[in-house]
């Protein structure tokens, strides 16, 4: 019994998670049926949630270290437009046989810009101590800032063709930008559960003073903590442009509130030191779903935007009810020694 109850504690937000989803899909499985039990729908669902599920990791990373990274839109479309550029045509000409080395070239750049903006906020971050919130916010605001510079406000399209095969190519009947999620979401899980540097990140988001006592070098952790969340913003860039043909400044915003709902959702503390990567996964399904039913009903984006701000507050005033519950708890029960 002692075990169970552990285990129930331990697994709670997970369980949390995988009851809501059962429930969602009842409701959804009675009111709508086959309109959204069908494989086309669930092929659709799995696209949507590559770019959801990367950006989320990426906002799950720096909350797991105590900090949150507000800039993973914009630094995914500052680095959506840099390949666009190259895959345009007008940087590099493009003929029949260089279709895909223009492609590959392009999604390199990508993922090169994308990691050099995560370091930046990494470098301002850990060596120069500015709380994370201001420098992601001031960020935000500079890398909109080169993206409008750049394209003037207009959009930049993608004349490559292989890259839009990226967004349609399925593997046994999986859309491939689903299995490049779970992979992303594999090694990061294997990171944070097996590897010293997992480790350091929970002992850095619960206490920046003890894990410095411990000997961790926390300025190195956080630098590869909002680099990484820079690497997957730029895979998210990669598929955002796969999907869309065209980049522009203001490339997936209605991302953003939906990453930290769903980082929230998956039990990462704004605190610190609190989080699993594959809880992250559920809570982008789980979201995806209610956003897939609410596309068949027909409801606008505004209504969307209106419904994840409300389950936002509501989640974290639970989450800190719960947890201020948790903590009387533990200080009125008496310690044996």
């Amino acid at each position: 019994m002692t075990m169970d109850i552990r285990f129930i504690r331990r697994h709670r937000d997970s369980l949390m998670l995988v009851i809501a989803g059962f429930l969602l899909y009842v409701v959804l499985g009675a009111v709508l049926g086959g309109r959204f039990f069908s494989v086309v729908n669930f092929q659709s669902m799995a696209i949507q949630m590559s770019v959801l599920g990367l950006l989320s990791l990426a906002m799950s990373l720096a909350m797991l270290s105590g900090g949150i990274d507000l800039s993973i839109v914009s630094i995914a479309a500052v680095a959506s437009i840099a390949g666009a550029y190259v895959m345009s045509g007008s940087l590099i000409p493009l003929s029949d046989g260089d279709d895909v080395l223009v492609t590959a070239i392009g999604i390199i750049v990508i993922v090169i810009v994308g990691v050099l903006c995560g370091a930046v906020n990494g470098v301002l971050v850990a060596w120069f101590s500015v709380p994370p919130i201001l420098v992601t916010l001031a960020t935000m605001i500079f890398f909109s800032g080169i993206a409008l510079a750049v394209t003037n406000g207009n959009s930049v399209a993608v004349q490559a063709s292989s890259l839009s095969a990226l967004s349609t190519a399925t593997l046994a009947g999986i859309p491939v930008a689903f299995i490049i999620l779970v992979i992303a979401f594999a090694l990061v899980a294997f990171v944070l559960r097996r590897r010293k540097l997992g480790r350091r990140i929970y002992l850095v988001g619960e206490s920046v003073t003890s894990a410095r006592f411990s000997g961790v070098r926390t300025d190195v952790v956080k630098f590869w903590v909002y680099t990484v969340s820079g690497l997957l913003s730029g895979i998210a860039a990669v598929l955002m442009l796969a999907s869309q043909n065209a980049a522009r400044e203001g490339f997936g915003e209605s991302y953003q509130l939906q990453a930290i709902l769903v980082a929230v959702l998956a039990g990462f503390d704004p605190d610190g030191g609190k989080g699993r990567a594959w809880n992250v996964l559920l809570a982008v399904i789980v979201l995806q779903s209610l956003q897939s039913a609410f596309s068949i009903f027909g409801y606008s984006p505004f209504a969307k935007t209106f419904v994840w701000g409300a389950m936002l507050l509501i989640v974290m005033v639970l989450n800190y009810y719960l947890g201020s519950g948790r903590m009387i708890v533990r200080r009125k029960t008496p310690q044996h020694q």
